[in-house]
């Protein structure tokens, strides 16, 4: 025969089990019932330490058609590629403003750009970039054109600029600006003095 204690022992445990699992069942009934928020999923970019230096922005004013050169301060680390990133998030910030003359979709940010030899620049945007943009051949032109102006006067020596989309090629940026070949920085220069020059 079993000992009284060691029933009465069994017994308590069972039903802590038992109370344990109903609790535990209920509590996942109101994790599900909770909403789940989204979340900011970019990542964090440390801020830049480096002296204050002057720099030009091509600027893209879509009610005239232009690019216009604005000159701004930032901090800029030593490093050439990091230098080429914080100039084209400089030129975002801009672009990402309420009062911008050029907006980009919310979310839109450089990811990275890679400096290769010689005088090859690949820009990397995420995917909110490229699928939130607006269609239409002179608003895509002109962001593409300022990039690539920002990058070449502030970096000498860029003489072809590649863009992907978080990491991949892509045919066009919004439907109309080819993204598929390399963008001669001569060329771009050129048809950017066209577009200031005209009425």
């Amino acid at each position: 025969m079993i000992p009284r204690h060691l029933f009465i022992g069994v017994a308590v445990l069972l039903l802590a089990a038992l109370g344990m699992s109903l609790y535990v069942w209920n509590m996942r009934g109101r994790a599900a019932a909770v909403p789940v928020t989204s979340s900011d999923t970019r990542p964090v970019v440390a801020p830049v330490a480096g002296p204050t230096e002057n720099i030009s922005l091509f600027v893209a004013y879509d009610d005239v058609g232009v690019l216009n050169s604005q000159a701004a301060q930032i901090p800029l680390p030593s490093g050439r590629q990091q230098r080429a990133e914080e100039l084209l998030r400089a030129l975002l910030a801009i672009y990402l403003d309420k009062s911008s003359p050029h907006r980009l979709a919310p979310g839109s940010e450089v990811r990275s750009v890679y400096l290769v030899d010689p005088g090859l620049a690949v820009i990397d945007v995420n995917a909110a970039f490229a699928d939130g943009h607006r269609s239409g051949v002179l608003v895509e032109e002109l962001t593409v054109a300022s990039l690539i102006r920002t990058l070449s006067a502030n970096l000498p020596g860029i003489l072809r600029v590649k863009i992907l989309v978080e990491g991949k090629e892509r045919e066009t940026l919004a439907g109309h600006a080819d993204l598929s070949n390399f963008f001669e920085v001569s060329s771009v220069n050129q048809l950017t003095s066209q577009l200031q020059s005209t009425p």
